[in-house]
C-alpha cells in the first residue's frame, strides 16, 4: 500500500473527524455523522497497522480515534481525568517503550564502573592518581560529609537541579549519538575510581551504604534519559518511510513524556539522598528505601507500562497532523 496517496484520498475525511472531535455539541447528524467516521477510520487503521504497525500515521490515527471515542461516550475533558490519563497510561507507555535501552545502558554502565573500580584498587602507582594523604581524608570523612554538609532541603534541591541537568542533556544532545555515551562514560568512570579508592582505604561499606539508597533510582534515571536520547538519534538515522525531519521531530515530541516524568523521579530520589542518605537509619533500611523505590518503578513501568502499551497507548503529548504527517503542539 501506497502511503502518501492513501493519505491523499483518506485525508478529508480524517480532517473531519477530528472537527467533529473536537466540538463541544452535536447536533443528531453530526453524531451519525461522527460515527460512521469513526469506523471508517478504524478501519483505515487496521489497514495502516499491517503495513507500517509502528509508524507514525498508526500513532495518529489512534490519536484521533480517541478523541472521538471521547466525544461518543460522552467523556468530558476534565483536567483530573487527563492528569490521571497521564500518569496511568501515557508516562508508563513512555518509559515502557525505552526498556530494554534503559537495561542496556545500565549494564554498560556498571561495567565501565566495576571495571574502573578494579584498575583503581589494584593499580601499582596510585599516588600519581591521588596522593596517599588525599585518599585518607577522603575515604576518612570528606566522600561521607558530602551527604550531611548542608541542610537536607538545600541538598536535595542541589542534587535535583544537578541530576535533571545532566538528563536534559542526554536527551537534547542525543541526537548527536555520541554525547549519551560519552556522559555515562565519564559518570560510571567518576563512580568505579571513588568506590576503587573507599576500597583500597577499607572503607568500602561506606562507599555502598552512601551510594545505594538514593543512588539506585538516581543513577537509573540516568540511563532512562540516556535510552531517550538515544531513541531520538536513531528516529534520525533509521527514519523508516519518514521523512528524516518528519521522523526526528514525531520522535522527539513523543519524548517529552519522558522528560516530564523524569522530572517526578528525579525528585524523588533528590528527596532519597537529601533526607535518607545522610540520617541516622540503620542501614538495612536505607538501602532498603532505595530498593523499593526502584522496585516500584519497574513495577509501574513493566505492569501499567506494559498493559498502556498493548492497548495502542503511544506515550504522545502531542497532536497527530495526519495529513503532513506531522505532530503540532
Amino acid at each position: 500500500m501506497d502511503i502518501d496517496a492513501f493519505v491523499a484520498v483518506h485525508q478529508s475525511e480524517w480532517d473531519r473527524l477530528a472537527v467533529l472531535s473536537d466540538q463541544r455539541r452535536l447536533s443528531a447528524a453530526e453524531a451519525d455523522e461522527l460515527l460512521r467516521l469513526y469506523e471508517r477510520t478504524s478501519t483505515h487503521l487496521s489497514m495502516v497497522q499491517a503495513v507500517e504497525p509502528g509508524g507514525s500515521l498508526a500513532a495518529g490515527l489512534s490519536a484521533r480515534l480517541g478523541r472521538a471515542r471521547t466525544q461518543l461516550t460522552g467523556s468530558g475533558g476534565n483536567v483530573f481525568e487527563g492528569i490521571a490519563y497521564f500518569f496511568a497510561q501515557s508516562l508508563p507507555a513512555a518509559f515502557y517503550r525505552i526498556r530494554w535501552l534503559t537495561l542496556i545502558l545500565g549494564a554498560a554502565f556498571i561495567a565501565v564502573a566495576v571495571g574502573y573500580g578494579i584498575w583503581t584498587y589494584h593499580h601499582p602507582q596510585l599516588d600519581l592518581l591521588m596522593p596517599e594523604a588525599e585518599r585518607e581524608a577522603y575515604a576518612g570523612s570528606q566522600f561521607e560529609d558530602y551527604y550531611s554538609e548542608h541542610p537536607n532541603s538545600s541538598f536535595a534541591a542541589q542534587v535535583w537541579t544537578n541530576n535533571a541537568w545532566i538528563a536534559a542533556q542526554e536527551v537534547a544532545f542525543g541526537v548527536t549519538g555520541v554525547w549519551v555515551p560519552f556522559i555515562l562514560f565519564l559518570n560510571a568512570q567518576g563512580v568505579g575510581i571513588a568506590g576503587g579508592i573507599m576500597a583500597e582505604q577499607g572503607a568500602a561499606d561506606v562507599f555502598w551504604l552512601n551510594i545505594l539508597p538514593h543512588g539506585l533510582m538516581e543513577i537509573t534515571a540516568i540511563f532512562i534519559a540516556g535510552a531517550a536520547g538515544l531513541r531520538i538519534f536513531w528516529a534520525w538515522v533509521a527514519p523508516g518511510q519518514q521523512r528524516r525531519l518528519t521522523s526526528l521531530a514525531y520522535e522527539g515530541r513523543r519524548l517529552i513524556t519522558v522528560a516530564v516524568g523524569l522530572v517526578i523521579v528525579l525528585l524523588v530520589s533528590g528527596i532519597v539522598e537529601g533526607f535518607v542518605t545522610p540520617s541516622a537509619l540503620p542501614s538495612w533500611l536505607k538501602i532498603g528505601i532505595g530498593a523499593l523505590v526502584l522496585a516500584a518503578y519497574w513495577v509501574y513501568t513493566l505492569v501499567l507500562g506494559g498493559r498502556a502499551h498493548r492497548a495502542g497507548v503511544t506515550g504522545d503529548l502531542g497532536r497527530y497532523d495526519a495529513g503532513s504527517h506531522e505532530l503540532t503542539a
